[in-house]
């Protein structure tokens, strides 16, 4: 089957008491990886759970793979193209990990025990071990190496690699780049950690208070945004356009801008700082850095 979304979502709405998913839409294009990121609470592992049908909606259109989610549908075959990790193993804890292959191979169709073995050996998870026994990063790598075991095409992370220490978060980035080097497999990776998403992500979702701010490919978003520091009456100059969200205190400016190019080309803003350079810098912007400021901006609203 062709198709160009891997995943496709249009007007989710879900409720909890004051929380609200309010009407979100968004694609995951097939063959890429895609970060989501947004603060605690602003709707992420709401909207996976949502898209995965592990709980009900009260409106919205929901395809993964191709195939509408039906909660009545959940031994679906196609789900089993699907990897899914959370932020916790929910494996019974009293299981060594030798053992799990042996249950996975019934849940399975597709289960390659000898490909997850392989996945143990590298990520050095303990095969004697019992569940209960492992650290929160063991558990996860565990639950990674689940997940790329029964021939998924698809890849949905809630916070993978949270707990891991960066030599064995970069080598995991480094699986899910060449899970999707063929163009057939796709990664949707929620995550805090910005750095993350900013080594592998071709797109970055951002959501704030249960909505989608944006959609950005992640390099033009890297390479467009900047902060400029500055003092107050230099940030005046700045045209309002440019603006995405501003923090001051009584020592300086900082602004961030979504066209760093038409700011050096702001005649303006130019005059005004050559009679002391050091009157401004401009740096570009990192993922952590558009997050803070664009969620700020939209509380002052």
């Amino acid at each position: 089957m062709c198709m160009e979304n891997a995943i496709s979502v249009k007007h989710l709405i879900k409720e909890y008491g004051e929380f609200r998913l309010d009407n979100i839409s968004f694609q995951v294009p097939m063959g890429t990886i895609v970060g989501f990121v947004g603060e605690n609470g602003a709707g992420k592992s709401t909207t996976i759970r949502s898209i995965l049908g592990l709980i009900p909606i009260q409106q919205g259109e929901i395809e993964i793979l191709g195939h509408k989610i039906d909660k009545n549908e959940q031994r679906a075959a196609w789900r089993e193209q699907i990897g899914v990790v959370f932020d916790e193993c929910n494996l019974p804890v009293v299981l060594k990990v030798r053992d799990v292959g042996h249950i996975m191979k019934n849940i399975f169709k597709t289960w390659k025990n000898e490909k997850f073995t392989d996945y143990l050996v590298r990520f050095d998870v303990p095969l004697n071990k019992k569940i209960k026994e492992l650290s929160k990063g063991m558990k996860m790598k565990l639950s990674i190496a689940i997940a790329l075991s029964h021939d998924s095409r698809l890849l949905i992370l809630d916070e993978a690699t949270s707990g891991l220490d960066p030599v064995v978060r970069r080598e995991i980035l480094d699986i899910f780049r060449e899970f999707i080097e063929d163009e057939q497999h796709t990664v949707f990776l929620s995550s805090h950690i910005t750095s993350d998403i900013e080594k592998i992500a071709d797109y970055v979702m951002l959501i704030h208070k249960g909505k989608i701010l944006f959609t950005e490919n992640k390099d033009e978003l890297l390479y467009n945004y900047g902060v400029v520091r500055c003092s107050k009456e230099l940030a005046a100059l700045i045209p309002k356009e440019l603006i995405v969200g501003k923090e001051e205190n009584a020592f300086e400016t900082n602004v961030l801008v979504k066209d760093i190019g038409k700011i050096r080309e702001s005649a303006a803003f130019e005059e005004a700082g050559q009679g002391d350079k050091s009157r401004f810098v401009l740096d570009r912007a990192n993922i952590e850095d558009i997050l803070l400021y664009v969620v700020k901006s939209e509380e002052k609203r």
